[in-house]
């Protein structure tokens, strides 16, 4: 199907209480590599370069599904009969919007409309390019 408004999964997020003890688990110990870090998340790569785990300070733990643009794709999904929980909203390197299926599943939508992020050598954020 061409059709589809998802391009792959972006990432999914897991909730730790300590940003280095979650990259101490995930990468260290279980191979992840840190692609980049901010205050309060991070990513780590997979083997496929596609999806990412976020490792997040907040209890969110969900899908992100990385679409060509959120309002086009929201569109989509609520013609489709799927219900916007919130959004859609600006983030770093473009927009998201959280969703909600006709089946109670939660998750988000978001675009690189802005770009993906800079980072220095040890993978903190620099900006967005």
């Amino acid at each position: 199907m061409d059709s589809s408004i998802f391009q792959n999964v972006d990432c999914v997020s897991f909730y730790v209480d300590d940003l280095d003890n979650g990259i101490s688990f995930y990468s260290n110990a279980l191979g992840l590599k840190l692609l980049w870090r901010a205050d309060y998340s991070c990513g780590l790569g997979m083997c496929d370069a596609i999806t990412e785990v976020v490792l997040v300070n907040e209890h969110n733990p969900q899908v992100n599904f990385k679409v060509e643009s959120v309002e086009s794709a929201l569109e989509v999904f609520l013609d489709a009969g799927g219900k916007l929980e919130y959004g859609p909203f600006d983030i770093d390197i473009g927009k998201c919007a959280v969703v909600v299926d006709k089946w109670g599943n939660r998750f988000c939508m978001l675009d690189m409309s802005k770009g993906q992020y800079t980072v220095d050598a040890n993978g903190n954020v620099t900006g967005v390019k």
